[in-house]
């Protein structure tokens, strides 16, 4: 297919740097993307159709370069942000940015199985997501568009990336020209009411949906009152999404459940997460759909997913990932695959109140930074389960840190737990790790 580009085609951006088009990659609703060289490196170019190509747009690109992505001094760059611009007078104006990686698949792929992610690298995609929206948020920022065609994922280690940053405005800036994309804007922009604009809150709104979306396989709000509609034109999305919007499992309003056999998805996934992840997302479509200031913010996102990814237990009949539940015995966990019983062996309990994260203990169990610093870190490994050396079945946890633990037996006694030395897995034993202790129980 060819665009409004040639291939072939040379610019010179604003700061000097020499593009050539090499290929059309796609289009969305303001202009086209293509695949660009400068050098030997390759590079996206989203080129603006000419009534997209404004001023106003051209002010917005230039302040979003200055100040830089929110996550330009993480490990990981998550935001595909703007990094050039170039512009050849009215109508002509385009932005450079990194090109998305081909491991990374779309939510589509997710909600059409063209992905089967395991839970763990689900949730650690809805993670990392959740916090790639705190920081743009922290730097004052709203995203204004969180949708389904601006995330991707990595299924194979939970990475994000975030694209489509060109409509990026300080919080509560009247620039921008983009409220939303159908489904994922909150009610209150549905409906347009008076003095309401994208905001903070409102983005809050659309993550949530998109990881309803992602754990669940549907939207939050397409239930019975979705399938009685035979044309979903403007109206009927502004009754359904705007004017009356229903939680699909509002504990307090049930003339929207999911449809046996239309609506399956997500019957069966609400069934399988933890009261506390169901907890967040009916207060995100029940208080939360008209009151702003009562949706989930991303912090308690964050300490759900963390609780939720470290909280992982495999049955051992068909080797299928499930969740504990503290709001169950241990006994009465069953997989919700194989529909057999699970045994919950040992775990660390690491914290305490609503901080608190269980890890069950399994072979190659591993703890991280996050479990005993607070500090959302998710990837680096500070501890791991491993067998005895001599004893196969007996197992410990090694010392990945360079700062001692303190093994503290029942007995009373104190043992330190130096770099790569382990402490041993038993009941009513603790580990003091500096900044927080853990018990086995």
């Amino acid at each position: 297919m060819e665009g409004q580009l040639t291939i072939g085609t040379e610019f010179k951006s604003e700061c000097g740097n020499k593009y050539k088009v090499v290929e059309y990659l796609g289009a969305g609703g303001q202009g086209e993307v293509y695949k660009v060289s400068c050098g030997a490196s390759e590079y996206a170019l989203k080129w603006y159709f000419i009534g997209s190509a404004t001023e106003a747009q051209k002010k917005i690109l230039d302040k979003l370069i200055e100040k830089g992505s929110p996550t330009r001094n993480e490990v990981e760059d998550v935001f595909l942000w703007p990094k050039d611009l170039i512009y050849e007078g009215p109508g002509k104006l385009g932005y450079i940015m990194d090109l998305r990686p081909e491991e990374y698949k779309g939510i589509v792929d997710l909600m059409k199985y063209r992905v089967k992610p395991s839970f763990d690298m689900l949730i650690t995609a809805c993670f990392n997501l959740a916090k790639g929206y705190l920081k743009l948020h922290e730097e004052g920022y709203q995203y204004r568009d969180i949708s389904f065609g601006n995330a991707f994922f990595n299924p194979n280690n939970g990475s994000v990336r975030i694209c489509d940053n060109d409509n990026v405005t300080p919080n509560g800036a009247k620039e921008g020209g983009v409220w939303g994309t159908p489904r994922f804007m909150a009610p209150e922009i549905v409906r347009r009411d008076p003095n309401v604009r994208p905001s903070r809150n409102t983005d809050r709104f659309s993550l949530a949906v998109l990881l309803f979306y992602m754990l669940m396989i549907n939207h939050p709000l397409e239930g019975a009152q979705e399938a009685k509609i035979k044309c979903l034109d403007p109206a009927a999305m502004l009754q359904l999404y705007g004017k009356n919007p229903i939680f699909i499992f509002d504990p307090n309003n049930d003339t929207n459940r999911p449809v046996p056999g239309y609506q399956d998805n997500a019957k069966i996934f609400w069934d399988i997460y933890p009261k506390y992840i169901k907890d967040l997302f009916i207060q995100s479509f029940t208080d939360g759909l008209n009151t702003p200031g009562k949706r989930v913010t991303e912090n308690q996102w964050y300490d759900a997913l963390v609780r939720l990814r470290s909280g992982i237990i495999e049955c051992q009949s068909c080797k299928q990932q499930n969740f504990y539940d503290s709001e169950k015995s241990k006994d009465e966990h069953i997989c919700w695959n194989c529909k057999k019983k699970i045994t919950v062996g040992t775990q660390l309990v690491i914290g305490k109140g609503k901080k608190q994260v269980r890890v069950p203990i399994y072979p190659n169990t591993k703890l991280y930074s996050h479990h005993i610093n607070g500090d959302y870190d998710m990837n680096t490994v500070v501890g791991e389960v491993v067998a005895h050396p001599s004893d196969p079945t007996r197992w410990g946890i090694r010392n990945k840190t360079t700062t001692n633990w303190t093994y503290k037996k029942a007995d009373g006694s104190q043992i330190a737990v130096a770099n790569e030395k382990t402490a041993g897995i038993a009941k009513n034993v603790a580990i003091d790790f500096g900044k927080v202790e853990g018990t086995f129980e």
